[in-house]
């Protein structure tokens, strides 16, 4: 090809002309595309009311269950009750052997016996001393040592005396008596068996209020508070009983992590019998309206939950909200988003505010 000095003039122009063209190609390909809008997957908003009633399983238990133990150790020789039985104030449970107790009696009585006897020496002793000191034929010292015997033979007589009647007491405590009316839950000691002080020969249930004893995840303590329960048996699944929760545990068990939460049932007859099963059904007083939202919504970064929200212009805006109580699959929110309002349901840890999107339903 010749060099262009050496090109006619028309055509040197077009040679210039296509080299423009192919710079401005170049510089049109070397430009930056413009950014495309992130697709996203969404779920409008939307109010109802919560459905926010849980059941619980529970056990029938008494309110007041006692172990009964004998007060003074020794061998069981008859033990009356079974579990089942029902007892009433002051009926034998069991009978320790009482020779030993008898024999402390008759101990305390010859100690007191004794005791009276000295006591009567003494006292004649000083009375005798006395009428001496008074005529002048006695020493004061004589007549203070006397006093003294006498004072001294008063304070056994007394300590003899508590001591006969301590004995006398630990022989009514070989028979082992129910201190309430109820029934015998379990029985701890047999005939023959050696009982130290305190130790349980049988359980008694008190006769009187009867609870439903249930274990609540750490997410409904507030709500069981508030909330209004119900009883049902499993036994009789068409009655129920309104009941108010009376001692809910301040802490969680170790193995479980709930807590034990004990119900008072309301009118409770007979048919009711410890240890039955019984489904505590909690309500919350107020029934609150609830935006039900999958669990993949919910983004949170330390500052508590959130959720992206698309605004009329397609962007982004990250908005904290009240999370109620998160479900299997779901999440209950209150408070933060409006009934309507379009939020992102999927891959929200990878968004950022302010992100155009294109929303995909």
């Amino acid at each position: 090809m010749p060099p262009s000095s050496l090109l006619p003039g028309p055509v040197r122009v077009l040679v210039a002309l296509a080299a423009l063209l192919v710079l401005a190609g170049c510089e049109a390909n070397t430009a930056p595309a413009p950014k495309s809008e992130r697709p996203v997957q969404i779920q409008r908003v939307s109010f109802q009311n919560a459905d926010r009633a849980r059941e619980f399983v529970g056990v029938v238990r008494p309110r007041y269950e006692t172990d009964l133990g004998f007060r003074v150790a020794g061998k069981i020789v008859t033990r009356i009750v079974n579990v089942g039985d029902r007892v009433a104030v002051g009926d034998v449970v069991a009978h320790l052997d009482p020779e030993d107790l008898r024999l402390q009696q008759q101990s305390a009585e010859a100690e007191l016996a004794a005791a009276a006897s000295n006591l009567a020496q003494a006292a004649a002793d000083f009375e005798r001393y006395a009428k001496l000191k008074t005529n002048g034929w006695a020493s004061v010292a004589d007549f203070d040592r006397k006093k003294a015997a006498s004072d001294e033979a008063q304070g056994r007589l007394d300590r003899a005396r508590r001591a006969l009647d301590l004995a006398r007491n630990q022989l009514t405590y070989a028979d082992l008596k129910a201190d309430a009316d109820g029934v015998i839950t379990a029985t701890l000691a047999e005939a023959g068996q050696v009982v130290a002080i305190g130790q349980p020969v049988a359980r008694l249930a008190h006769h009187g209020e009867k609870e439903a004893v249930v274990a609540l995840p750490e997410t409904w303590l507030n709500e069981a508070r508030k909330s209004k329960a119900l009883v049902r048996l499993w036994a009789d699944r068409e009655r129920s009983f309104e009941a108010r929760l009376r001692e809910l545990s301040p802490q969680a068990d170790a193995a479980t992590r709930t807590y034990a939460a004990r119900f008072t049932l309301e009118n409770a007859d007979e048919a009711v019998a410890y240890g039955m099963t019984a489904t505590v059904t909690l309500t919350p007083a107020v029934d609150a309206k609830v935006a039900k939202l999958p669990l993949s919504a919910i983004l949170n970064r330390g500052t508590g939950p959130s959720v992206y929200v698309v605004d009329v212009s397609r962007t982004l805006t990250l908005r904290p909200v009240t999370v109620a109580s998160f479900a299997e699959d779901a999440a209950l929110v209150t408070h933060g988003i409006a009934d309507g309002e379009e939020v992102v349901t999927l891959g929200v840890q990878k968004l950022e505010p302010g992100l155009k999107v294109r929303t995909l339903k």
